[in-house]
C-alpha cells in the first residue's frame, strides 16, 4: 500500500486545529486592544511617543498571551487535557483564571517594585489592590479576556469540526 504524505497544505491546516495556536491567536486579538485603553492608567505610557507606546502594548499582549498558554497548559497537564477548553467545567475555568491572575500579580508585584527588568509604575487613575497595591485593571484584564479566548476558540474549533 502506498500511502503519500500529507500536502503542505493539509499539514498547515491541522496546525489551525491546535487548541493553542487558538487560544493564543484570540489571546493576542483581545490584549492588543485592552493594553491600548489601559496606557492613560501607566506613568508615561500616554505621553509616549506613539511608536514606543505601541512596541510597549505589544510586548504586553504577547506577554498575557504567554501567560494565557501557561495557564492553560497547566490545567492540561493536571489530567484535563489539551481539549479541555472544548467543555470546560467551572473547576477548570476557575484553574485557569487563578493561575493567570496569580502570574499577573506576581508580574505587577516585581514590576512596579523596579525587580523586573522594565519596570513599570501605575498612574494616579489607576485603582489598586488594598494592601498590595497591585493594579484593579490588570488583574480584571485577566479575569475578563482569558474566558473570553477560551469561548472563542471554542467556538472556533467546533465551527471547523462541523464544516
Amino acid at each position: 500500500m502506498n500511502v503519500s504524505p500529507p500536502s503542505l497544505t493539509a499539514r498547515l491546516l491541522a496546525i489551525t486545529w491546535l487548541p493553542e495556536l487558538n487560544l493564543a491567536l484570540f489571546a493576542l486579538l483581545l490584549n492588543f486592544p485592552w493594553e491600548f485603553m489601559q496606557a492613560p492608567l501607566f506613568d508615561g505610557l500616554a505621553r509616549m511617543p506613539h511608536w514606543e507606546a505601541v512596541k510597549g502594548c505589544a510586548r504586553a499582549t504577547l506577554g498575557d498571551a504567554v501567560i494565557l498558554l501557561i495557564a492553560y497548559g497547566s490545567v492540561a497537564a493536571v489530567g484535563s487535557g489539551r481539549n479541555w477548553i472544548m467543555a470546560p467545567t467551572r473547576l477548570q475555568m476557575t484553574a485557569f483564571v487563578l493561575i493567570g491572575v496569580s502570574i499577573t500579580v506576581a508580574i505587577e508585584l516585581l514590576a512596579t517594585r523596579g525587580w523586573w527588568y522594565s519596570g513599570w509604575s501605575y498612574s494616579a487613575a489607576m485603582p489598586v489592590l488594598p494592601g498590595l497595591h497591585v493594579g484593579l485593571v490588570p488583574l480584571l484584564q485577566w479575569i475578563v479576556l482569558p474566558p473570553l479566548a477560551v469561548v472563542l476558540a471554542r467556538r472556533q474549533l467546533r465551527g471547523r469540526s462541523t464544516s
